[in-house]
C-alpha cells in the first residue's frame, strides 16, 4: 500500500492536469471553429426517413441542372448513361437515354481506329458520362488552379450530404467587413474556410423547366442535390425496402419464438 499522502498528491496532480486540459481545449475551440463552415441548411427531401423515396421528376430536373450548369467543370466518372433508366433512378426510358447520351454536350473519345488514332463519337447508353477535362492538370489550368471534384459520390463524401450541396450552392454572400477574400475566390460560409474558387453556378431562370416547377436558384440547387444523392446511392430504395422486409421478418420470427418457448416450457416445473 502507498502512503496516503502519496495517493493524495497523485490525485491532486491528476486533477490539475485534467483542469489544464479542459481550459486549453476551451481556449482553442473558438480558434478552430472560426474557420469552420456553417451547419447545412435544413432541406425537406422526399427521400428522407426510412420510407422516403426519390422523386422521379426531381431527379430528371436535377440531371438537367447537372448537364447545363455543372458538367462543364465537374466530371461524373462513375455514372453511365444507362444508369439513368435503371430501377430506383430518374425513370428515363431506354429510348430517352439513347437520346440523352447522343445529345450530351461532349462527345465520347473512342478508339483507336484502323489507323491507330483516337476519335470522337456521340455517346451511347453503355458509355460513362464523358468528363470535361482529359486530366487533372488540364482541369486546374482551366479553373485558376482549383480542381473541381468528381460529383459521382459527392453527396456521400461530404458531411451533410445533399443538404451540404444545397447550402453551398445557395450560400454565396457578400463577405463581412472583417473578412478578406482571396483573389479568384468567393465568400461562402457553408464551405470549409468560408472561401470557394467556384463562381456562383446558379441564378434564377437560367435553366428552363417545362413541368411548371419554379425556375429559381433555390429550386435548381434542391433538384441537383437530390440527383447527386441518387448518383451517390443509386440502390437506396432497394436498401430501404429490403431493410423493411428484414424488420418484418425479425418481428414475426421473434413472436413465433416467444410462443414456441411458452408452449415447450409450459409443462415443465420451475
Amino acid at each position: 500500500m502507498y502512503p496516503s499522502f502519496v495517493m493524495k498528491a497523485g490525485l491532486i496532480r491528476t486533477t490539475a492536469a485534467a483542469l489544464v486540459a479542459v481550459a486549453l481545449s476551451a481556449v482553442a475551440q473558438p480558434a478552430w471553429s472560426a474557420g469552420d463552415a456553417l451547419p447545412p441548411k435544413s432541406v425537406d427531401f422526399s427521400f428522407h426517413g426510412p420510407f422516403g423515396l426519390f422523386d422521379r421528376a426531381q431527379l430528371q430536373r436535377g440531371y438537367k441542372v447537372f448537364v447545363e450548369s455543372c458538367s462543364s467543370c465537374h466530371s461524373m466518372n462513375h455514372v453511365a448513361f444507362r444508369n439513368l433508366s435503371e430501377r430506383g433512378g430518374p425513370g428515363f426510358t431506354p429510348a430517352q437515354v439513347r437520346v440523352l447520351a447522343a445529345e450530351f454536350p461532349r462527345q465520347v473519345i473512342d478508339g483507336p481506329d484502323d489507323f491507330g488514332d483516337m476519335f470522337e463519337r456521340p455517346g451511347r447508353p453503355a458509355d460513362r458520362i464523358p468528363p470535361p477535362f482529359p486530366n487533372e492538370a488540364a482541369a486546374r489550368a482551366a479553373n485558376n488552379g482549383a480542381y473541381p471534384p468528381d460529383l459521382s459520390v459527392i453527396a456521400k463524401a461530404r458531411p451533410g450530404g445533399p443538404e451540404h450541396i444545397y447550402s453551398v450552392l445557395t450560400g454565396y454572400q457578400d463577405p463581412p467587413p472583417n473578412v478578406e477574400v482571396r483573389a479568384g475566390s468567393y465568400y461562402n460560409p457553408y464551405f470549409p474556410g468560408g472561401q470557394i474558387a467556384m463562381p456562383p453556378p446558379l441564378s434564377d431562370e437560367v435553366i428552363e423547366y417545362t413541368d411548371g416547377t419554379p425556375m429559381t436558384a433555390e429550386q435548381y440547387a434542391k433538384d441537383v442535390a437530390a440527383f447527386l444523392m441518387w448518383t451517390a446511392e443509386p440502390k437506396m430504395e432497394d436498401r430501404k425496402r429490403i431493410g423493411f422486409q428484414v424488420m418484418i421478418f425479425l418481428i414475426v420470427f421473434g413472436v413465433l419464438l416467444y410462443f414456441t418457448k411458452q408452449k415447450l416450457w409450459r409443462a415443465v416445473e420451475h
